[in-house]
């Protein structure tokens, strides 16, 4: 990581920074303004679903390089954290600006007391963080993706029975519709 950035929690004056950094970050769909993950985030804001404690950014020489969102999910009959979007300003990306956003989530969630993260990523990757396989933990997917990238990390206040259907914050499923 390097040792001249920032990670904080999200502010409003933050907002368009980290929406041309999604834009930069995501390809968009042909004669979109915007991309999905830059809409998305907004979505989230909108519907009063972010998780504030678990939403950072990465600042560098007072630019916003990275940002990570999370937001109320379900998982079976209780509450949930679902990670993402995340991005990381391309000219930037693999010098750890990603994996600080990540350890600052999954500390921050641990403190907070929750069962566990669940998103929507490349098993490669997210492997780093102790991410595998929802299945593994008796957790559905809400959607028929791979089994591999619907993914969970299990924190310290996980318990098996937590298991069941996983439900992304409702922007999520308007992605879709």
């Amino acid at each position: 990581m390097r040792d001249d950035m920032i990670i904080r929690r999200e502010r409003v004056e933050d907002h368009a920074g980290i929406a041309a950094l999604h834009d930069d970050a995501f390809p968009r769909v042909e004669g979109a303004a915007r991309s999905v993950e830059s809409a998305l985030v907004d979505e989230l804001r909108g519907d009063g679903d972010v998780i504030e404690e678990l939403t950072f950014v990465a600042e560098l020489d007072g630019e916003v390089v990275g940002h990570v969102m999370c937001s109320a999910a379900t998982l079976g009959e209780g509450t949930s954290v679902g990670l993402g979007p995340i991005a990381v300003a391309p000219a930037l990306q693999r010098q750890g600006i990603g994996a600080a956003l990540m350890a600052s989530v999954i500390a921050s969630a641990e403190q907070r007391g929750d069962a566990a993260i669940v998103l929507l990523g490349d098993p490669g990757y997210y492997a780093h963080f102790g991410f595998v396989a929802a299945s593994r933990h008796g957790v559905d997917s809400p959607r028929p993706w791979e089994d591999a990238h619907f993914q969970i990390k299990t924190l310290r206040a996980w318990r098996a029975e937590q298991g069941g259907p996983f439900r992304f914050a409702p922007a999520f499923e308007r992605l879709d519709a």
